[in-house]
């Protein structure tokens, strides 16, 4: 059952708060020491804003470089549009203030925008005089929708990768978005645990929007690009609802060769013939083989004929 997205946004940040610092606040992450990181109890603030009492989504005791003593950070995800957030920030902080400044020097709050609709979130809390300035609060901010996904897709950042989907893409561009989340996510494979795995793949869903024949085909690309990662590939599905792959898989890679996707297969095997590779290319049939699909499928994506096929088999 997937978790609602509050919650695994919140587990995500906690879970991966040094990975999120580092890809969104890269000077701030110089400055911390994540040796001493401490989670507090979740403080229960009364909103005058709201006029109800609210609960404040992650806040964290952490070593600070510059002053060599502890600071809070307050991190708090917003999904929806609020005109008046920017003043309950203010509140969360002044009464973090006036709760914790004997014991921390500084207080960083940090708010994290989720809204689909791009647009300039205010993060700033002002009151002024002619020539003076009483007021000037302004906290960090993370607008998703704003961060370009081509600057995240190289990196081996477990969160880049779970809010990839999040990011600012095109309609166009939403079927390159859910292959480089696809690739990244093998990446991480190779050095984290299956409960980390499963959070992120848990929070890209709820992101994502799945489409069978799509996914099909951005399977078969994958496989025929990594080879070697035809089995990580394949266990990839079951977290992302599969709709029983393995019952049609063949017929997928049909249709998908006809929608286009011979084309990548045979840019593959083409270098791989240039390049003398001819293990290479038994090992992409074999693999094809291995996961159900038909001597004549194979034979029509690696352009062999079907009786050689056979003899591979």
């Amino acid at each position: 059952m997937p978790l609602p997205h509050d919650e695994a946004f919140k587990k995500l940040l906690e879970t991966f708060f040094q990975e999120f610092i580092e890809l969104f606040f890269p000077e701030l992450d110089s400055m911390l020491d994540y040796s001493e990181t401490r989670f507090l109890m979740q403080e229960l603030l009364v909103d005058i804003v709201g006029e109800e009492a609210r609960e404040l989504d992650l806040l964290l005791e952490i070593r600070y470089k510059g002053l060599d003593g502890y600071i809070l950070i307050h991190l708090e995800p917003q999904s929806y549009r609020d005109s008046r957030f920017h003043e309950r920030m203010f509140i969360y902080f002044s009464r973090l203030f006036e709760r914790y400044r004997k014991e921390h020097k500084l207080i960083i709050p940090i708010a994290i925008f989720t809204s689909d609709e791009i647009r300039e979130e205010q993060d700033t809390l002002e009151m002024v005089i002619p020539e003076h300035q009483i007021l000037r609060f302004q906290f960090l901010k993370v607008e998703l929708r704003k961060q370009n996904w081509r600057r995240f897709i190289d990196s081996d950042n477990a969160v880049a990768a779970a809010l990839l989907a999040k990011m600012g893409y095109t309609t166009r561009e939403a079927r390159d978005v859910r292959r480089e989340f696809l690739r990244m996510f093998m990446k991480l494979k190779t050095r984290l645990d299956q409960g980390r795995l499963a959070l992120v793949m848990s929070v890209a869903d709820l992101y994502f929007q799945p489409d069978r024949a799509q996914d099909e085909e951005i399977i078969q690309e994958l496989m025929i690009q990594y080879p070697e990662e035809g089995e990580a590939i394949m266990e990839l599905m079951p977290a992302w609802k599969r709709w029983g792959y393995e019952e049609g898989i063949a017929e997928g890679i049909e249709q998908g060769i006809e929608k286009g996707i011979v084309k990548g297969i045979e840019q593959g095997i083409e270098q791989g013939i240039e390049q003398g590779i001819e293990k290479g290319q038994a090992e992409i049939i074999r693999k094809l083989l291995l996961h159900g699909f038909t001597p004549e499928a194979v034979s029509k994506a690696v352009e062999l004929p079907v009786d050689k096929i056979k003899k591979l088999m």
